[in-house]
């Protein structure tokens, strides 16, 4: 097998080879001066088996054509099979007809990575589930709950922990940690007023006393995960501490969980951290080379993948 890495997420990609024992694949992915994506696969990869490791996190539009235009080349340089590694997912949270006129984008891009020439696409907890559908190549979803619940034991061991659902939404997520770490649920029941404005109207469940942790697949902007962690505050929990696998955190959001109840969010690599997320207090990363490299191998070595999650 070879991995190629994209630009937006190489130290994910090398530590991902580092595992797996192998080097990244030479390969140049630069702009021309009118920002055209250009890509040269500088290695044979005829009859390969190759990975590609791009997520399409900000600036989304560049790294998606980044994937696009490599995967053409893999195809057209004669790859057995190709595999788009997209740990974070652009585009999932346009996963339906949110209004009159308005596109399914998560569906566009499932065409397009599926037309530039991907055989099949490995991902991590997709927003949506039925986006898996959107493909007509095989798809492999990885989850981070098993890697979230042992974090969650060692750092908690011997607490009262609750976990909390930031939204109805996400109930279904929640639950199955809940359920690992055999532990009580609750939801905070909110109400959207429009797109990045949210407002909290009650908790669901007792958690006075309890050191509650939040669990969601996304933080962009923070607005619903600060607002939660302060009704939570306000209804006695102990401490809010969050649980985040994809943290896109654009705009002001690092500085709104800074200045928020939460004493501390944990989110994963599969978007580079900036600069503010690095110097965060309140932040941190927990690694999903070690996931991502095992998958990989099952699918290179064509044995099961969803036994990681039995």
């Amino acid at each position: 097998m070879k991995i190629v890495a994209c630009n937006s997420n190489r130290p994910l990609a090398e530590e991902v080879a580092t595992i797996l024992g192998l080097r990244l694949t030479k390969a140049m992915i630069r702009r021309f001066a009118d920002m055209e994506v250009f890509v040269e696969i500088q290695e044979n990869v005829r009859g390969e088996d190759v990975f590609v490791i791009q997520s399409t996190s900000y600036p989304a539009n560049d790294n998606l054509m980044e994937l696009l235009i490599t995967l053409d080349a893999l195809r057209r340089g004669s790859a057995r099979r190709v595999t788009a590694v997209v740990p974070y997912f652009g585009y999932a949270r346009q996963d339906r007809k949110s209004g009159p006129r308005t596109p399914i984008s998560a569906k566009l891009v499932a065409n397009l990575i599926t037309e530039a020439g991907a055989n099949r696409v490995l991902t991590l907890d997709l927003h949506a589930g039925q986006i898996q559908g959107f493909f007509d190549i095989p798809v492999d979803n990885l989850y981070a709950a098993p890697l979230f619940a042992r974090d969650i034991q060692e750092r908690f061991a011997g607490r009262d922990i609750m976990i909390v659902s930031p939204d109805v939404g996400g109930v279904i997520r929640a639950r199955s940690l809940a359920t690992r770490l055999n532990t009580d649920l609750a939801i905070i029941d909110k109400r959207r007023e429009r797109a990045g404005i949210s407002e909290v109207m009650n908790v669901i469940g007792e958690v006075e006393g309890r050191d509650c942790i939040l669990i969601d697949d996304i933080c962009d902007s923070g607005g619903t995960l600060c607002n939660a962690a302060t009704a939570l505050s306000e209804s006695g929990a102990t401490s809010v501490s969050t649980y985040i696998t994809h943290g896109v955190l654009s705009g002001g959001a690092v500085a709104r969980v800074a200045d928020s109840p939460i004493a501390m969010m944990t989110i994963t690599d599969s978007i580079q951290a900036t600069e503010a997320v690095q110097n965060a207090s309140n932040i941190r990363q927990l690694s999903i080379a070690p996931l991502l490299a095992e998958a990989m191998k099952r699918i290179s070595d064509e044995s099961s993948v969803s036994s990681l999650f039995d």
